[in-house]
């Protein structure tokens, strides 16, 4: 009797577990909501084809545009000046930049210009009896002859018998020896040609210097060249005297400046065209890098876009309809950032930003806050 019991009391929890395990799992069933298309945003703009300049982008260092290598064409001791000679020290225009000791032959210049004397004074006499209508001439150079000054010029010899008789005395070459040797003495003192700076120095003061010997390099810090090599595809659209803007990279201030040489020769091995743009600041300094900006033509009928809108094939995309499209177009310049195209029609809508994952039939929505009419 008990084990009848216990067997219906099982089969009785068993049929109770079943029911109570299909409730449970009908309480579980959950509907899935349908999923919603998600329509993405894009920034756009209309076209309206303009005139779009061609800027040219290159860059280089600045060089100083009056540069001096100085060079010492005599040997001697170089003397202290008033000024010392080194770099940053500023010279005006005529000033003594190096001074070599010339003592020695300052000494034989004098010689020289003794000898000279001498013999113009031996042949006054013999001018005065057989010469006496060019004797007033040859004595008044002879009284204006200053043994510490610059030896002075001959006087003008109007016969040949006058032409004759002077040089007859050697004293034609011993003017041309005595000038000769008072040019090699201006070249014991160097002068500045320009008001500048030193940049470079080689010697001191003390320093034996030789005949060949490279002294130090003199620039003038106000005019500067900034040297850039342009594309060939440009050289016919440069012009000397074209208005350049230049920027220093490093903290972005702005320089203007003017294409005054371009190369005539195309550089072989870049195919490149070497222009020379002149410029003038007292911020500037030689050697600081500098990028030139420079309008190498005007292209009509035209649109910029960033280059990363520009897809492969020379294509891009257009909104229409709320549906992205794809149309081609003609590139006809690139620079780092910017391309420029022609053919496309006016008024067409195109993205103005990149879309991750865009592709063509792609329904997107057009950000309504931007300006319905933008310059491409």
């Amino acid at each position: 009797m008990r084990k009848i019991i216990f067997t219906v009391l099982g089969i009785l929890l068993i049929v109770v577990s079943f029911f109570l395990s299909q409730v449970i799992i009908d309480s579980k069933k959950t509907f899935k909501p349908r999923a919603e298309k998600v329509v993405k945003t894009v920034f756009t703009e209309v076209v309206e084809n303009s005139t779009v300049p061609i800027v040219v982008t290159a860059n280089g260092n600045l060089t100083a545009k009056q540069r001096v290598e100085l060079y010492a064409e005599v040997q001697g001791v170089f003397n202290r000046g008033s000024k010392l000679f080194k770099e940053g020290q500023t010279f005006r225009q005529g000033e003594t930049i190096i001074s070599i000791d010339a003592d020695e032959y300052s000494a034989s210049v004098q010689s020289a210009k003794s000898n000279l004397f001498n013999q113009l004074t031996s042949v006054m006499p013999d001018l005065r009896l057989d010469y006496p209508d060019i004797y007033s001439k040859w004595q008044n150079y002879l009284s204006n002859f200053d043994m510490s000054k610059s030896t002075p010029a001959l006087p003008a010899m109007e016969t040949e018998k006058e032409k004759f008789f002077i040089s007859g005395r050697g004293i034609l070459t011993s003017y041309y020896n005595v000038k000769n040797l008072e040019q090699r003495l201006s070249k014991y003192r160097i002068v500045a040609p320009f008001t500048g700076v030193l940049t470079e120095v080689v010697v001191t003061e003390g320093t034996l210097v030789r005949s060949g010997q490279k002294l130090g390099e003199f620039i003038n810090p106000e005019v500067y060249e900034l040297e850039v090599a342009i594309s060939k595809r440009f050289t016919d659209l440069l012009k000397v005297g074209e208005s350049v803007a230049l920027t220093n990279l490093d903290d972005n201030s702005e320089y203007k400046g003017t294409v005054t040489r371009i190369n005539g020769s195309i550089d072989q091995a870049t195919q490149t065209v070497k222009a020379y743009i002149e410029v003038d600041d007292k911020n500037l300094r030689e050697g600081m890098y500098l990028e030139a900006n420079l309008d190498a033509k005007k292209e009509e009928n035209a649109i910029e876009i960033d280059r990363s809108l520009l897809l492969d094939g020379n294509r891009i995309f257009v909104v229409r309809d709320s549906v992205l499209d794809i149309i081609d177009v003609t590139p006809v310049y690139f620079s780092d950032k910017r391309v420029v195209l022609k053919d496309v029609p006016d008024g067409v809508t195109i993205m103005s930003k990149p879309l991750s994952g865009a592709y063509t039939g792609m329904a997107v929505k057009i950000y309504s806050e931007q300006p319905e009419n933008t310059k491409g």
